[in-house]
């Protein structure tokens, strides 16, 4: 060891004694080394003989000495390695804190401008104490001047000089947001900077319109950022098109274009926007990059954009992107958002989608840094992904999952679709789709042997109000349990629309989910979305019925399951794929999107399922939980839009159209079922969730759970020491524990995720159920005879058999153990089960 560890230290061509003498290689022999070392890092006893016989110039070379190279060699690879991933954070950490001093020098002015700001407005109100005293007339007399004095805005002058003289305006404002103090700039809830974060993510107080501003750092130069960014379709899922109507160089080297821009509506119920856009490209004196944009919508002697149908014009305050190359490499950008979305355009009830800053950052600010952040990754680290696809290809295909849906959702006339009338109930819209861009490769087949070429596509579309249940746990929901809300013979259906091929499955890492086998493909950046293939099981009998490939495949995109993030939309689309997974196949999304519409306007609504600390936490009187949930228990409302395609040919377009009002309208049925069962409203919203008093801490509930299974079975329930990594082992273990209380109504007081998902419920939920509701008879009677000895044993277990979940849904399971849980004065607090190897039947 001492050989090794000095050989590490002294160099490559050294060569290790057992006296601890050193001899030098020869640089052939050192030659000879590095080709076996690059082929194979760590050669066997038998490959290292069989260099020395290979080559003569090691002939003199004992085999252990070979060895005590190869593992100098190897630490010498690890220590490189090491060094140049400190070197990468050590720069980014730089910058990072360079980014930090900026956003402090920020702050200090504006804390400076807010002082100076109300010294001026006591000032102020001390003059109106005074003039309160005047005259009545005088008081008219000045009202009428200042009505007279408001500054009214002329048409902007839109000729080429009075374009270059509005766009070094629009760099001013927008260079004063980005760095400045022009936008009183609050901390976006939920995002911590930091060097594992995404960046510095700070949205609007008190201005006129959403902005949302983001600085961050990622590993590509200037003007790559540039133009990535410029190129809104390629990362904007919510753009529909953007087509450069004019451009003009200017004196300083910089680009001025003229751009018309529309965005999809994110809901059946309101219309698309677009934009009249200047966007200005220049570089500062400092070799700084700048983009910057605003809207042209009072202009005169120059290019318009009249009105364009079905679309709201929204206005576009100065916003753009400030790109600082980085030292080392790299760039160091700031993005700036502020729109005006004209809310007034909406239902009031959705007003919020469009007055939330938070969405603003979601969807656009934060999207744009995280598919840099995404390109910078794939240049870095160019893997082969799922089912052999790169990276960039994954990332196409979940662009047209997602515009595919939004056409969908949508539906311009422009795009091909037209309105079918409706049955005389408007809570499902039909529309069909005859372009031939739409339908190119689709067919359906049918058992008779004749394939039909699908000449249209249908849409069923609807949007409805939910409450009280939040749209990332619906949204799991959805997925991980899509029996109860899918049709297979509608699966079959659209599955037979795509032509069939040979495939070949990965098996590993797939996770079955009641007659669904999920396949993981790929997750983007902060693991914010993610993309899978979903195998459909159980579907022989419909083979029988029509012509179609032996497995069902459906290429499923996924995002916003996170619930701590503020203004998060929770999407589920899928669209029925090719087992070719050609990347021309055809591809007719439909799917699910959950907006929440009252968080928008507040602030953070945490994790009402999945922290249990939070949950179980109370004081000595209960009252921190009253104060800490009456929030998140009380009504929240979002908004679902739902869209589903179907291939067709047009001679069944009647009994299409019955089908999919009557497929959507089933849909709605069950999500709304599914939304009632998780939801908390059972509970009072004025008092909140109250845990049962006496309920400990949930870190004193963890350790008594397991300080008594360790007493009663002699073993330990989990293997982690430390009351915090108690409570986090015993909240992901994969086996259901459940506690209930020892009252004459024995109800559930807590749960683990393992537990919680077994049940179909939350922890708010969950003392709602009774122990005797997820039993069946015989598990009810083997309780009763059986419970008496837990009691005076203090522990029992069960053999293997069926429980029902709190939608009625039977689990199996391999085993059960039941024990008394004991507080520290030895007493039976409640009693816990631990339901083993479970599943949905």
């Amino acid at each position: 060891m001492m050989a090794v560890s000095s050989a590490c230290k002294d160099g490559s061509n050294k060569l290790g004694m057992d006296n601890g003498k050193y001899v030098r290689y020869t640089p052939e022999q050192v030659e000879a080394l590095e080709r076996l070392y690059h082929d194979c890092p760590k050669p066997s006893s038998m490959r290292r003989q069989q260099l020395i016989r290979e080559c003569p110039i090691l002939s003199n070379i004992e085999p252990k000495q070979i060895k005590v190279w190869f593992q100098n060699r190897r630490c010498r690879e690890k220590q490189r390695k090491e060094a140049s991933r400190l070197q990468a954070v050590n720069r980014k950490l730089t910058a990072m804190n360079k980014l930090l001093m900026e956003e402090n020098d920020r702050l200090q002015k504006q804390v400076s401008q807010l002082v100076c700001e109300n010294s001026i407005f006591r000032q102020q109100t001390q003059n109106q104490a005074t003039l309160a005293t005047t005259d009545a007339s005088c008081e008219s007399v000045v009202t009428a001047g200042q009505h007279h004095l408001t500054p009214q805005h002329p048409p902007r002058d839109a000729s080429p000089a009075g374009l270059l003289s509005i766009a070094e305006e629009t760099l001013t404002e927008f260079l004063s947001k980005a760095t400045g103090t022009a936008v009183e700039w609050v901390q976006m809830p939920g995002m911590k900077p930091g060097p594992d974060s995404i960046g510095i993510i700070a949205i609007s107080h008190g201005c006129p319109g959403v902005a949302a501003r983001a600085c961050g750092l990622v590993g590509l130069e200037p003007t790559r950022v540039a133009e990535i960014l410029k190129d809104r379709l390629s990362w904007f899922r919510n753009c529909r098109a953007v087509d450069v109507l004019n451009a003009m160089s200017t004196g300083n080297g910089g680009t001025i274009e003229l751009l018309y821009m529309q965005l999809f509506a994110p809901t059946t119920l309101a219309p698309g926007r677009d934009f009249w856009l200047l966007r200005y490209t220049c570089v500062l004196e400092d070799g700084s990059l700048v983009v910057c944009e605003r809207s042209l919508n009072n202009t005169q002697n120059g290019p318009t954009m009249p009105p364009v149908q079905h679309f709201v014009r929204a206005d576009m305050l100065p916003s753009g992107y400030l790109i600082r190359p980085c030292e080392g490499g790299g760039s160091v950008i700031h993005i700036v958002d502020h729109m005006d979305l004209e809310p007034w355009s909406v239902p009031e009830v959705l007003r919020p989608l469009y007055e939330s800053s938070a969405l603003l950052a979601q969807r656009t600010t934060m999207a744009a840094l995280r598919h840099l952040r995404q390109i910078s990754q794939e240049v870095s680290q160019p893997n082969v992904t799922g089912w052999g696809r790169r990276p960039a290809a994954l990332r196409a295909l979940s662009q047209r999952l997602s515009k595919g849906f939004n056409e969908a959702v949508n539906g311009f006339a422009d795009d091909g679709w037209s309105m079918l009338e409706s049955d005389g109930i408007d809570d499902v819209t039909l529309l069909v789709n005859s372009s031939p861009s739409k339908m190119m490769g689709v067919n359906l087949c049918y058992a008779n042997g004749f394939q039909s070429m699908s000449s249209s596509v249908l849409c069923a579309k609807s949007s409805m109000l939910l409450q009280n249940v939040p749209p990332a746990i619906l949204l799991r929901f959805l997925r991980e349990h899509r029996s109860e809300w899918a049709d297979s013979s509608i699966d079959a259906y659209s599955a037979a629309a795509i032509k069939a091929g040979p495939c070949g499955l990965p098996g590993s890492q797939a996770g079955n989910f009641g007659g669904q086998v999920i396949l993981p493909l790929a997750h983007t950046i902060e693991h914010e979305e993610f993309m899978e293939v979903i195998k459909l099981e159980n579907m022989g009998y419909y083979r029988e019925e029509m012509t179609m490939p032996g497995d069902v495949f459906l290429l499923q995109l996924c995002n916003g399951v996170d619930e701590n993030a503020i203004g998060n939309c929770a999407e589920l689309i899928f669209a029925p794929i090719d087992a070719s997974f050609s990347d021309d196949a055809p591809i007719l999304p439909s799917g699910f999107r959950i907006i929440p519409l009252d968080s928008l306007m507040g602030s953070a609504s945490p994790n009402r399922t999945l922290d249990l600390a939070s949950a179980l936490e109370v004081g000595p009187t209960g009252s921190k939980a009253s104060g800490d949930n009456s929030a998140n228990c009380g009504s929240t409302k979002s908004v679902m839009t739902i869209a589903f395609q179907f291939a067709f040919g047009i001679h069944l377009q009647d009994n299409v159209a019955a089908m999919a009002r009557q497929y959507v309208r089933s849909i709605i049925a069950s999500v709304q079922r599914v939304a009632l069962a998780l939801s908390p409203s059972r509970f009072d919203s004025d008092s909140g969730f109250r845990p049962p008093p006496g309920t400990p801490e949930a870190q004193t509930l963890a350790r008594w759970i397991c300080q008594s299974y360790r007493w009663y079975l002699g073993v330990e329930l989990l293997k982690s020491e430390g009351s915090e990594s108690i409570l986090k082992s015993l909240w992901h273990h994969s086996d259901a524990i459940l506690c209930c209380s020892l009252k004459a109504l024995q109800v559930f007081t807590f749960s683990n995720q393992a537990g919680l998902d077994m049940l179909e419920t939350t922890l708010i939920a969950l003392q709602d159920i009774t122990l005797e509701k997820i039993f069946d008879d015989n598990g009810k009677k083997t309780l009763c005879s059986e419970f008496p000895q837990i009691m005076q044993q203090g522990f029992m277990c069960l053999q293997g058999g069926i429980c029902l979940s709190s939608m009625g849904r039977p689990v199996s399971y391999e085993r059960a153990v039941a024990w008394k849980v004991l507080n520290e004065e030895e007493n039976a607090h409640c009693i816990c089960f631990m339901f083993i190897n479970w599943s949905f039947v």
